[in-house]
């Protein structure tokens, strides 16, 4: 199977209906390259804004979903309601729900393999914090996030890993292109070891010029005009 350039836009928190409208009308009269899957994570409440006024060619992914179909889980919504607004994705894992809401690996596979059953694809987020990667463990907590995705994953063929450089967030330190590859090889060398070599080949959220870099998914960039330089710069 193919690698595919993917590039993820994860709105956060952020924008209303103008502004993002005004994302949005430039993204579908821009000239975007054909080869790249374009997909945009919009806040829950504006999934069905987003869905309706984007370019079909061009992706919604809601940014959390729950682990179950319905019930008592104020604030949560599910991939069902997420498919009920004509959205095809979901973002797990993102560090801000690991470090800030206290989700667990464990929770995160269960979501996971709830999302999947219902016909989301999955960006399904890993990566290690500062001291992680200063105490040198990097591969084990990179690996160890993975695994819990994976023990949650029959079909990889809607599932796209990104790969979050934590200890770059907020602390004025910069991942390089070559420390971002060192871990995607080693990532793909982990689902080639411990899932099949067919889905080693598939995608990895990545920097382009590398050799195991097959996308981005970008926070704050993917709400301004220069979002369309990021989903070209396979070209």
């Amino acid at each position: 199977m193919s690698r595919k350039f993917f590039v993820g836009g994860n709105w956060k928190m952020n924008g209303d209906k103008k502004s993002l409208g005004e994302i949005i009308n430039t993204l579908n009269s821009a000239k975007l390259d054909p080869n790249t899957e374009v997909v945009c994570g919009a806040p829950s409440i504006y999934l069905d804004f987003a869905r309706s006024k984007l370019d079909p060619k061009i992706g919604v992914a809601a940014q959390n979903c729950y682990k179950v179909a319905k019930g008592a889980f104020t604030g949560e919504i599910s991939p069902a309601m997420i498919k009920d607004c004509g959205v095809n994705w979901v973002i797990l894992g993102h560090s801000e729900r690991r470090w800030v809401f206290g989700e667990t690996d464990e929770l995160i596979g269960q979501k996971c393999a709830h999302a999947l059953e219902n016909g989301l694809g999955v960006i399904a987020c890993i990566g290690e914090k500062l001291d992680e990667r200063e105490a040198g463990i990097t591969e084990k907590v990179v690996n160890a996030q993975t695994k819990h995705f994976a023990d949650n994953i029959k079909d990889w063929s809607k599932v796209v890993l990104a790969y979050e450089p934590v200890w770059a967030i907020g602390t004025g330190k910069t991942a390089s292109p070559a420390q971002a590859q060192e871990v995607h090889d080693k990532l793909r060398q982990w689902v080639k070891a411990n899932v099949s070599d067919s889905y080693a080949s598939l995608e990895t959220l990545e920097l382009a010029s590398m050799a195991d870099v097959d996308g981005f998914l970008v926070g704050g960039a993917a709400l301004k005009p220069e979002f369309v330089d990021i989903i070209n710069a396979k070209q």
